[in-house]
């Protein structure tokens, strides 16, 4: 009896076992089926480091013939690109990849001009780019000048104090210039002083916080450029006269662009915002957190931005022009028009309250349809400086504004992030309690709650 029991338990355990190994064994398989027909992941990254940008995917889904990506690399290092080609891939069934090792087939290295390992060539409608990297920003430049048939030169006006494309110091523009390449645009300096006239080659123009007022020819070639259908981007300081750094007037600029319809206001903006002050930032640079609706800004709603020393806009139509705000200081800010002093009352009675316009773009009706100026108007320019650009949304606002002058609204959007830097650095006495706290009490916590286990079992 008791065997006859036990071979009955014997034989449903084994039965309960085998159940239970096929149906993991079918979840496993059915797993594996749909993880191979639908292709999905998630980035858990705080910025979507593994995460095609939203530029990226603009660029691909918009592309107006097929593509092909071409990976040359050592069979064995394939898959070094595999994640980051797959993601283009997925994107749009117009993108094919294709893998060549060129020591297996140099033929194809040579045809393609390819001369070292790990390149990609972008090929569209017969147009091919070597990638300038193998990350997204490298491959999606790739995409854009295949699509782009021309030039895109950016000019900024130098010779009255601007900031230098060139200098890489805290108010250098370098790294806006650098922003720029990876979005294919060529930087260069001009002086309006020695050719009172625009150079044909500028797709758009910028002034960068001159401190120096500009001069009659200056202003004359600004004005027949985008009178003309040309576009300009203003970033124009408010004109402090504290220390042995003042900043001019610039009325004869100013004027130019209040008739366009954008008034720069002579006052310098306190953002007293208390979560600009846990950002870290003072009161002397206006936290924005809000936009209108204008293709520069659309794909900015959840980005904050940040402006050190800036004024106030006025805007409004005209006959010629149709301008929009872009955005405004908080409703916690106010304007003082007292530049000549440190020291500011925030009481004083003078003082304008916010929300104020901080930028504005608009377009100039030339009378042709086919050509039609654009110019956008920033009360700051330091926003911009190699110090302050990577603030949050700052490098986006900066090449967005860029992207709609030159008409290139379909590159408008956010564009790769930098690698979070989290790093924690403690002082010596919080360090000293880090390392008291694993190597002595937490080791001692472990040993006292052991013992006093072992005493009551005892």
């Amino acid at each position: 009896m008791n065997q006859s029991l036990l071979k009955a338990r014997q034989t449903k355990y084994a039965a309960y076992a085998t159940v239970y190994i096929l149906v993991a064994i079918a979840i496993v398989v059915v797993a594996n089926v749909l993880a191979n027909r639908y292709d999905k992941s998630y980035d858990a990254t705080a910025n979507k480091r593994y995460t095609l940008s939203e530029q990226t995917i603009k660029v691909v889904k918009n592309l107006p013939q097929p593509a092909t990506i071409e990976y040359f690399d050592q069979s064995t290092r394939f898959d070094r690109a595999k994640d980051l080609l797959d993601e283009y891939s997925s994107i749009s069934p117009k993108i094919h990849v294709k893998y060549v090792d060129p020591d297996k087939d140099p033929q194809a290295a040579r045809e393609a001009g390819i001369s070292s390992y790990g390149t990609a060539l972008v090929e569209v409608g017969g147009k091919k780019e070597i990638a300038k990297g193998m990350t997204e920003e490298g491959i999606t430049g790739a995409f854009i000048r295949d699509i782009k048939n021309n030039t895109r030169t950016v000019c900024f006006v130098a010779g009255s104090g601007e900031h230098q494309i060139d200098d890489t110091d805290r108010q250098g523009y370098s790294a806006y210039k650098d922003l720029l390449s990876k979005d294919e645009y060529t930087a260069k300096s001009i002086d309006l002083l020695q050719n009172a006239s625009a150079p044909s080659e500028c797709t758009v123009l910028v002034v960068a916080g001159p401190s120096a007022d500009y001069q009659p020819p200056e202003v004359d070639a600004i004005k027949k450029y985008v009178e003309g259908g040309g576009r300009a981007l203003f970033l124009l300081d408010p004109p402090l006269k504290i220390g042995r750094g003042e900043i001019a007037d610039n009325d004869l600029l100013t004027n130019l662009l209040a008739s366009w319809g954008v008034t720069a206001e002579k006052n310098l903006i306190l953002d007293l915002n208390p979560i600009g002050q846990l950002a870290g930032l003072g009161p002397q640079v206006a936290l924005v957190t809000s936009y209108d609706s204008h293709p520069i800004v659309n794909d900015m709603k959840s980005t904050a931005t940040g402006f050190p020393l800036t004024r106030s806009l006025e805007v409004k139509n005209t006959d010629k022009t149709s301008v929009q705000t872009l955005f405004d200081s908080s409703s916690s800010s106010l304007a003082t028009t007292n530049l000549s002093s440190a020291r500011v009352d925030v009481k004083d009675p003078k003082n304008t309250h916010g929300p104020m316009p901080i930028a504005a773009a608009g377009t100039y009706n030339t009378g042709n349809k086919d050509s039609q100026g654009r110019f956008v108007v920033v009360g700051s320019s330091s926003w911009a400086a190699n110090s302050f650009i990577n603030f949050n949304g700052n490098r986006d606002l900066a090449v967005n504004a860029i992207d709609w002058l030159s008409s290139d609204e379909d590159l408008i959007s956010i564009r790769p992030k930098a690698e979070d830097d989290r790093r924690i650095t403690m002082t010596r006495a919080q360090l000293s309690w880090v390392r008291t706290t694993s190597q002595f009490l937490l080791p001692l916590g472990v040993l006292v709650i052991g013992i006093s286990v072992w005493w009551r079992r005892r």
